[in-house]
Parts: C-alpha cells; structure tokens; sequence
C-alpha cells in the first residue's frame, strides 16, 4: 500500500520533531529511511511509471528523504545538546566542598628517629658520615679486628654477594674506617644507615638501620664516652637520663661496654654497644695508637624508635600500614 507523499512528509516532519530522545530518533529514522521504511517503499511505484511522470515521481521522493534526513539531523544536534546538559547537572561536582582523602603525609618513624638522633649528636659536635652498603673484607671484618674465624664472618649471620667477594654490611662500623683510613684526627663523626644481617623476628629484621659513633683524638677518655652518651640520651627521651655501662666485649673496642639506659618504670633497657676503639684498629688505618686515644658506640635505630614510641614489635615499621604509620604524623 502506497501513502500520498505530502501527507508522508506532514507525517515524518511531525514525528521527527516530537521525538523526546536520541534512542527513539534513530527508531524513527529506520522506520522512515531504513532498507523497508516508508519513504525508501515510495521507490517500489518507480516501475509502475513512464516518462516525466516517473522522472517527476522519483524526485518528489528524494526531496522528501532529503529533507526528512536534514530533520532527523538537525533534531538530533539538539536532543544529543539536551542529554549532555542533563548528564552534566545530574554529575555536577560542587568544587567548593572540602576534598576527601586530603591527609598530607608525613616521614617514616625511623626516619625520624634518624634525622632527630644526627640532630642532637650535631649538636655535641659531631659530623654525619656515609658509606657504601657493600662492602668488602677489610672494611668491614679485617681492619676492625675480627679475626677470620670469628662467628660474625659465618653465613648464617652475614649476606655475602658476588661469590663471596663482597658483603652486605653488617654494621656502619666500615664507614668508621674508611673515615680514618682518609684523615687523621681530630675526628667526630656518627655514621647512619642501613646493615643487614641473618635475622628475623618480632625484635629483628634482615635489614635494619644502626648509628654509630667514633670520637679519635689526644687524651679521648671511657669518662669522655659516658659524658656524651649521657647527654645524647637525655636529650633523645627528653629527661634525665640514667645510664648504665656493663662490661662486654667487642673485637674493635677495648675495654668494651654494653650501653643500658633505665626507662621511666625503672627498668634497665640495653640500647647498644660502646668502648674505647682497640689498638690494632688503629694500626690497621695508619693512626698511632701511642698518641691518639678514641671512643666508638653503637646503637639500632629501630630500638631507639620502638623506645621512644613505645612500639613493641619491630615489624610493624616495615609492614607500611598507614593505619600504623599515621600516628607520627
């Protein structure tokens, strides 16, 4: 069945622009322009037609699909114009509300504790040093006296890389040497940073963070020693601090000390190792032991961490819980 064409074009004008949306638009434009829409079927009278009526025919129906198509465009344009002003109002974002998630950050509780410890043996005079954390047999076992049978050089305590030929420092000690090995006194440095050694549990870790101390000078005393770690203590638990040096040994100190500090309960906490730097460790660098007297002391950063804070178990500053971690901010 064929539909006069002005009333199929009065039918598509009106159609197209009371369409309300872009899905019901392309509907509407196969219903009138598809491969069997209603105008595209005014084509089929083509064959029924002779001469100019045939050729006046078709024309009158291509004005018609064209104009119909210029319609369905147009009224597109505008209802794709509507459907974004709608979807912008329904996803509008008030700029003006406070963020969410706007915690700043803040330094890692033992680099805190590392930045705060160098700051207070600043102020004691001392200078900051750093070294490699690979190190090899001399800097870190020979020249600081520990003899090649001595249980710190087994494998089970001591990373050993490259075959053998080097190690993951097991304490900061090396950069005390390298120091020495390059200057002669007067020097005061500490020494910070990472070691590691073959260890892990709730007071351990693999990798941890240790300062050290070297005093080498003339007349350098075990008195000079506790005054300054006195201080230092007193100041890092911001009292006065209680010290307490019970006899030990280490192969590059001599006499050697273990360094206890007492806590606000009344206990006795060890924190670290000290003593007068033996001998042959300064044979080993070229200082004349005959002239020349020092202290060295060392100390976990981590320890001096958990003390301060009040953590008691060491792997909760490796684990990066914020929840954890936000409370030093």
């Amino acid at each position: 069945m064929t539909q006069p064409l002005d009333e199929l074009l009065t039918y598509a004008t009106d159609a197209v622009a009371s369409v309300a949306d872009s899905r019901a638009l392309e509907s509407l434009r196969v219903e009138l322009l598809g491969k069997k829409g209603r105008i595209t079927d005014q084509l089929k009278q083509l064959g029924t037609l002779q001469g100019d009526a045939r050729k006046a025919f078709g024309e009158q129906v291509n004005k018609i699909k064209t104009a119909v198509s210029d319609a369905i465009e147009a009224r597109a344009a505008v209802l794709q114009q509507q459907e974004l002003q709608a979807r912008l109002a329904a996803e509008s974002i008030d700029v003006t509300l406070p963020a969410r998630g706007n915690t700043p950050g803040g330094l890692h509780p033992v680099t805190r504790t590392i930045n705060r410890i160098s700051q207070l043996f600043g102020e004691l005079g001392f200078e900051a040093v750093e070294g490699p954390e690979i190190e090899d047999d001399f800097h870190n076992f020979a020249a600081l006296n520990i003899p090649e049978a001595h249980p710190a050089r087994a494998m089970q305590d001591t990373f050993y890389v490259f075959n053998g030929a080097r190690v993951l420092r097991t304490h900061t000690s090396p950069v005390q040497i390298r120091t020495m090995t390059a200057r002669q006194p007067p020097i005061r440095i500490i020494c910070p940073g990472r070691v590691y050694r073959c260890d892990s549990d709730r007071t351990h870790s693999p990798m941890f963070h240790q300062i050290e101390g070297l005093y080498v000078a003339e007349k350098v005393t075990f008195a000079d020693l506790k005054y300054d770690l006195q201080q230092f203590l007193s100041r890092f638990f911001e009292r006065n601090a209680e010290v307490r040096l019970r006899p030990s040994f280490f192969p590059f100190t001599e006499p050697s000390a273990e360094l206890d500090v007492r806590d606000e309960q009344g206990r006795w906490l060890e924190i670290g190792g000290c003593g007068m730097v033996h001998p042959k460790v300064f044979e080993a660098v070229g200082i004349d032991p005959e002239r020349y007297t020092g202290y060295a002391f060392g100390m976990g950063v981590e320890r001096m961490a958990m003390l301060r804070y009040g953590v008691d178990d060491l792997r909760l500053f490796f684990e990066n819980d914020l929840r954890f971690l936000a409370q030093f901010h």
